[in-house]
């Protein structure tokens, strides 16, 4: 009697019997002249360990995945290959390296999904003749060596405080015409002058309750800059 998710596959005489696998339930072999053998379908999960890679900038970094993977055909499984989980998981280390190999560094930190993906995409066509269908490949850590790391670090907070220091001077370019466009402004009415002059007073009267302010006439201001010019 198999299970729900076992087949059994039947050896006559050393020849496989004809029907294909069996299960699940209850089936009859004949004794000393059947042998069979239990696959499991079920989904299985192989994590990867990590794998020291070099990357295709000289770069070494640590990789580790998760496979999971399933037998798809109980007869395959046992008929064309001496051990298929083993091979399966021998063959995700290999492919897993080889794949690394091949992606610079920025790629392997910003496209993990598409590395997964191609990475399935290999370990099922070669499955395939064993029996064996992968249904998932993901990524788990990308580990950098720490002079790495401190480096990386130090590029990103050089590229920040580059970037802030570009847009206070874009705001300090964007200031000065507002400034100049308000001296215009002034420039064409005398009346302007005298009302940002009294708004000005109003503001300071309004924060610095403590602070005396003796206001100058403004008409006083522009005697004096007549005679000047004058």
């Amino acid at each position: 009697v198999v299970q729900e998710y076992e087949r059994a596959v039947i050896f006559r005489l050393g020849r496989l019997l004809s029907g294909g696998a069996k299960g699940p339930g209850i089936f009859f072999i004949l004794p000393c002249i059947d042998a069979y053998a239990r696959v499991d379908l079920r989904t299985r999960t192989y994590d990867i360990p990590p794998q020291e890679v070099l990357t295709k900038d000289s770069v070494t970094v640590s990789v580790d995945a998760v496979v999971y993977y399933r037998v798809s055909n109980a007869t395959v499984s046992i008929a064309n290959v001496e051990n298929a989980h083993h091979s399966t998981r021998l063959l995700a280390q290999t492919t897993l390296r080889n794949i690394m190999g091949q992606r610079p560094l920025h790629e392997i930190l910003s496209e993990r999904e598409s590395i997964s993906q191609h990475m399935k995409s290999l370990l099922d066509e070669a499955t395939e003749s064993w029996g064996i269908n992968v249904e998932r490949v993901e990524i788990k850590d990308v580990r950098l060596p720490v002079q790495l790391q401190r480096a990386m670090a130090a590029e990103a907070e050089a590229a920040r405080e580059a970037r802030a220091k570009v847009i206070a001077a874009e705001g300090e370019q964007k200031a000065s015409r507002a400034l100049r466009e308000a001296s215009e402004v002034i420039g064409d009415s005398p009346a302007a002058l005298q009302l940002r002059y009294l708004q000005t007073l109003n503001t300071i009267s309004a924060e610095k309750n403590s602070t005396i302010v003796f206001p100058l006439p403004i008409d006083m201001l522009t005697y004096f800059m007549q005679s000047k010019g004058a």
